[in-house]
């Protein structure tokens, strides 16, 4: 059989709630208030970095020191409060018990930090799910490189040739196209309405429709 790798942050779970809150963290820290909203979550799934870059443009405050300098205190905040608002998306699970079921094998390859992912995972009971789990730190390369895509389906037990990538932004798309696998992304997620732009092999609306697209991209 094949290797389904997923994209954690707005693949397999919607973070932007504590993500969203992280970044507030540290911008009433510079003195300038809440600067992100429930609105910004398509900022959130594109990283700490990116939320403090929004708000700070927001505020007419852009510095990249300053960006440097307050990013390990978002890391740390989000650490403390990383599972309040976070949910997965209906049906991720049952989903991935199926394609398990089914000889798939299953892992995870995110540019979420390591640690943070392992213990979200854990937080959320579902790490066992995974027979592999690689961050952004978890290699000297992060997605788009394809090697992390490629180690996760390593670690997973499969033949990194035979695996596809299921995620939710180009970063994802050109990652898995980097490593001349298919790439099958979300379409329920805050950017879900842009996928079709991105020319994935597949777009999903819901989780239910994956094994069988799976199967077929993977000729199984």
């Amino acid at each position: 059989m094949g290797t389904v790798i997923f994209d954690l942050d707005g693949t397999l779970a919607d973070t932007s709630g504590d993500l969203l809150a992280a970044a507030n963290h540290c911008f009433r820290g510079m003195g300038l208030g809440d600067l992100l909203g429930p609105g910004d979550a398509g900022v959130a799934l594109r990283g700490g970095k990116a939320m403090l870059r929004a708000g700070l443009t927001r505020a007419g405050r852009l510095d990249e020191d300053v960006i440097e300098r307050w990013y390990p205190e978002l890391l740390s905040a989000y650490g403390e409060a990383l599972d309040v608002h976070t949910v997965l998306y209906p049906g991720a699970m049952e989903s991935i018990a199926r394609m398990a079921g089914d000889g798939f094998n299953i892992g995870i390859c995110t540019n979420k930090p390591e640690a943070l992912a392992e213990e979200l995972l854990r937080r959320l009971g579902i790490r066992d799910a995974f027979a592999s789990m690689v961050g952004a730190d978890t290699l000297p390369v992060r997605k788009p490189d394809p090697e992390p895509l490629r180690e996760a389906a390593r670690r997973a037990g499969g033949d990194p040739a035979r695996c596809l990538l299921v995620g939710d932004s180009i970063t994802d798309r050109d990652t898995a196209r980097n490593a001349g696998v298919p790439c099958v992304l979300v379409g329920f997620g805050p950017a879900g309405g842009d996928m079709a732009a991105l020319e994935p092999e597949a777009i999903i609306a819901h989780f239910d429709e994956l094994p069988e697209v799976a199967a077929r991209l993977l000729e199984v």
